[in-house]
């Protein structure tokens, strides 16, 4: 049901209208001046207004200039007995859906709100399609840091080549982000982006995924499948999560690497692919090469171009531009007004510990949307966040997952505490 709001202050002409409104399956909020107008316009939101220009304590025109500063999209049509040409061209002029003179012929009334009421759905459709296809777009990278910039260089001077790319770093800081940018600098951005999780797939069927199969070649293939690095062809397949692929999976990529030919799983044919591949991981390579369960050479395939992406208590400094922009795109969804936040939630905010990086402050800038007033504040950040009972605090086997030896837990422990009493502190 659409919500009208009639703003006049003529207790008949309300009474009247809202009568004729409900009747035709509108819901009508009532507003006897200007002032209580704005006030109803910030609580709740409206499919259009009903404005009359003649008012006590604040004309109609004045209402209308601070109502459309509010809800822009919000059709607004004049009504007034007392007016002239020039002042309904005036408001039309301000930006007034329409004009109604006093008293209003009701067929042109409802047809003029049927019509203001459509041209609001349809602007808010226009505006869901248009945040649709921007997601279709490769997200901006957010960040003015020297190791956001250093990445900015390195995916201009890398994207226009075929070289392969290597992607580290934690969980959540935006590997994939990076992934893209790359293939939609390069010379391959009019083909698909061709994306594979390693880490989502089992490992029995994984093979399958990558190079396809053919009819028959187990139970459930039923018919012929095109892999990923088929789909890949003339294009840039990403390997996201590599380190957690299967060692019998890594010498078939390896082969794919080495000799661009593929065979489908089941197949003796073999297939040439010309795949420009990108991976992407957040476990220590090196490590995983020295416990057998990654292969070197597989390795020295892929790093051919080593991209780091730093977590994002590395670069505090890009937390105040990575907020205010996903305060303008959460609340662009919801249709509301961009929140306000404070310097003193901005600083709460830089001192958190951030384990789930990128994707962890998107999570809680979303909450704090939803949950806090008019204005994000020091305290929101501290109730909602900072004393969330179901967030875990981290553990000592976290910072233990860094180190290969105790010789190098001691020397960390010496270097920490030796910084921690010359007063540089100690890096969480």
């Amino acid at each position: 049901m659409a919500r009208i709001l009639l703003i006049d202050d003529e207790s008949s002409i309300r009474r009247t209208l809202k009568e004729i409104l409900s009747f035709e399956k509108y819901e009508v909020v009532e507003a006897v001046d200007g002032l209580e107008g704005i006030e109803k316009v910030k609580q709740q939101k409206f499919d259009a207004i009903l404005l009359d220009i003649k008012m006590p304590r604040m004309d109609g025109i004045e209402a209308f200039e601070k109502i459309n500063a509010i809800a822009p999209e919000t059709p607004v049509i004049m009504i007034s007995g007392h007016a002239n040409i020039d002042t309904a061209v005036d408001a039309v002029k301000k930006g007034a859906f329409d004009f109604v003179s006093k008293p209003p012929d009701l067929n042109r009334l409802l047809i003029t709100i049927r019509n203001a009421i459509d041209k609001n759905n349809l602007v808010v459709t226009t505006k869901t399609l248009q945040s649709k296809i921007a997601r279709c777009k490769v997200p901006e990278m957010i960040g003015n840091s020297p190791a956001i910039r250093k990445i900015h260089e390195t995916i201009d001077r890398v994207a226009p080549t075929e070289a392969r790319v290597l992607i580290t770093g934690n969980n959540g800081t935006g590997k994939e982000l990076v992934a893209r940018w790359i293939h939609a600098k390069s010379n391959r951005n009019s083909a698909p982006f061709v994306e594979v999780n390693c880490a989502a797939i089992p490992s029995e069927l994984i093979e399958s995924e990558l190079f396809g199969h053919e009819k028959g070649a187990f139970t459930s293939a039923v018919k012929q499948r095109i892999g990923k690095f088929e789909q890949a062809d003339g294009a840039t397949l990403f390997l996201d999560e590599i380190g957690d692929m299967s060692l019998e999976a890594q010498a078939k990529v390896l082969r794919a690497l080495q000799e661009k030919r593929i065979t489908r799983v089941g197949g003796e044919k073999d297939i040439c692919v010309d795949v420009r591949v990108i991976a992407a991981t957040n476990k220590d390579l090196l490590k995983e090469i020295e416990a057998k369960r990654f292969r070197e050479d597989l390795y020295h395939r892929l790093a051919v171009i080593i991209v780091h992406v730093p977590s994002l208590s590395d670069r505090i400094e890009d937390i105040k531009l990575l907020s205010e922009h996903f305060i303008n795109n959460i609340c662009a969804d919801y249709g509301i007004p961009p929140k306000a936040i404070t310097n003193d939630a901005f600083k709460v905010l830089e001192k958190y510990n951030w384990t789930g990086n990128i994707r962890e402050l998107h999570n809680v800038i979303e909450r704090l949307i939803i949950l806090s007033g008019d204005k994000i504040t020091a305290d929101d950040v501290i109730n909602f966040v900072q004393n969330d009972p179901h967030r875990k605090s981290r553990k000592v086997t976290d910072i233990f997952e860094q180190f290969s030896t105790i010789d190098e837990v001691q020397k960390f422990i010496e270097v920490a505490f030796t910084d921690y009493k010359s007063g540089k502190g100690v890096k969480k």
